[in-house]
């Protein structure tokens, strides 16, 4: 859970998981970037920050990559801030392995 909260201690990488869970579909690096407005440089290593602890998935799409967000560890993360505010976690019915 921990690798979870730095992924997304960075306003950036919020923004680009806040637009993915949005659009619930797999999505070119070209079409973030023009959603977010950063560079593609920027996009693309949020994403993978973002992949290495699963809230972001990758798509091969012919020579491309296509990225869709994880909803596991999206319907997952309330339960981590459950966890770290001392709260009990509601059970996940799917279970979190992100």
């Amino acid at each position: 859970m921990l690798a979870w909260f730095r992924a997304l201690a960075d306003p950036t990488r919020v923004q680009i998981v806040e637009y993915l869970a949005r659009q619930a579909r797999p999505m070119p690096v070209g079409e973030i970037v023009a959603a977010v407005g950063f560079a593609q440089s920027t996009v693309s290593q949020h994403l993978k920050v973002l992949t290495e602890v699963g809230f972001v998935r990758v798509e091969p799409v012919g020579n491309a990559r296509h990225y869709r967000i994880n909803q596991t560890c999206v319907d997952c993360f309330p339960s981590a801030a459950d966890v770290v505010m001392g709260r009990p976690a509601p059970t996940p019915t799917g279970g979190c392995e992100c």
